[in-house]
């Protein structure tokens, strides 16, 4: 019978995912996960089961969800849909039709495991381990940036909000209300996004766009050799940039020049990385005032061709990846956003072997 479902069906299928390219097979194949179990088991310190009860989750396969939410921008309930859904996920996971796939629930608790042992920065290392044995150091120099991230806007009084900035939580500031208090950030903060305006036809110069931000900042520092993300950090979306600085500096990196854009100019900056053997390529600021001097403007352009290529991370990561904080407090966002860096960093790295691959 034609219709009838043969032995060989499945592999015949996965076959011919893999003769199109299926990019999580690729993935698999170039990243050994098998390197985040001990940091993984060691964040869950899950009990030895002596108890009985029933077996949890292999800790590697829960975390490659996570890797997956990263990668299509999935909330719980669409990556549970998605694993039973698509063969290429169960494959990546090392499931078969028939095994038992992780739901919305236990996925949320996993999450939220590695939130409270603050294992994210821990898991980002191991990899940047990894790459670093695979050959790809941290050259050419860094550059560094920032971006802010929205998060859902919050909806509160006056009152609330100076409560809000003088530190207090939330369930301080909403006590006789627990239900309320649990779906307010108190952490993410408002800020403005000021967007130069490009001339009119006619030559005239229009006013520039403040649009305002609800949310958090991503910093990080990339290296210019290799375009991977080296060092991170997460803010409130009010945090100034340039104070960022020392944190996202690289010790690592084989080249002692750092780039940024005129937010990381200060006197204290630059003393600083001219005290950590750093040469500052960092962009000059407008004297006020008055035009800017061409020698300025034309090392400032020299430097842009440069510092321009961390603007492409996060444009993958907001346009192709969807970032977005649909968590509160900062401790999740710094997960999210860190498992996003992550998870670039694994797509960078297929790219990268495609590219020294031999012809």
């Amino acid at each position: 019978m034609s219709d009838q479902p043969g032995f060989f069906d499945l592999e015949h299928h996965y076959e011919r995912l893999s003769a199109t390219g299926d990019p999580l097979e690729r993935l698999a194949g170039a990243v050994n996960f098998e390197a985040f179990r001990y940091r993984l088991e060691k964040a869950l310190k899950r009990s030895d089961r002596t108890r009985g009860g029933r077996p949890p989750y292999d800790p590697v396969l829960m975390f490659k969800v996570l890797i997956l939410q990263a990668l299509y921008d999935l909330s719980d309930a669409q990556a549970e849909f998605m694993i039973r859904d698509r063969l290429s996920f169960l494959r990546f996971l090392g499931l078969g039709l028939a095994d038992a796939a992780p739901d919305a629930t236990t996925i949320w608790l996993f999450r939220e495991q590695l939130v409270k042992a603050n294992a994210m920065e821990k898991l980002f290392a191991r990899f940047d381990k990894v790459l670093t044995e695979k050959g790809y150091l941290a050259m050419s120099g860094q550059l560094l940036d920032a971006t802010l991230v929205p998060a859902p806007r919050q909806r509160n009084d006056d009152g609330e909000k100076e409560a809000i900035k003088a530190g207090r939580t939330a369930e301080e500031i909403w006590p006789d209300k627990p239900a309320r208090a649990r779906q307010k950030d108190v952490d993410a903060r408002w800020t403005v996004k000021v967007s130069k305006a490009k001339p009119r036809v006619d030559g005239r110069a229009q006013p520039d766009l403040a649009v305002p931000v609800f949310g958090y900042k991503s910093h990080l520092s990339m290296d210019r050799r290799h375009g991977l993300i080296r060092k991170w950090t997460v803010t409130a979306a009010s945090a100034h940039d340039g104070a960022r600085l020392p944190e996202l500096l690289d010790e690592a990196n084989t080249a002692s020049a750092v780039w940024a854009d005129t937010a990381y100019r200060s006197a204290r900056n630059e003393t600083l990385l001219e005290k950590r053997g750093f040469v500052s390529r960092i962009h000059r600021r407008k004297p006020p005032g008055r035009p800017m001097p061409k020698p300025m403007a034309r090392a400032n352009a020299a430097k842009s061709r440069v510092r321009s290529a961390v603007e492409h991370i996060f444009a993958d990561q907001k346009q192709r990846m969807g970032l977005f904080i649909r968590t509160i407090g900062l401790p999740r966002a710094r997960l999210k956003i860190g498992m996003v860096n992550l998870a670039y960093n694994m797509r960078r790295l297929l790219w990268l072997d495609a590219r020294d691959a031999p012809a």
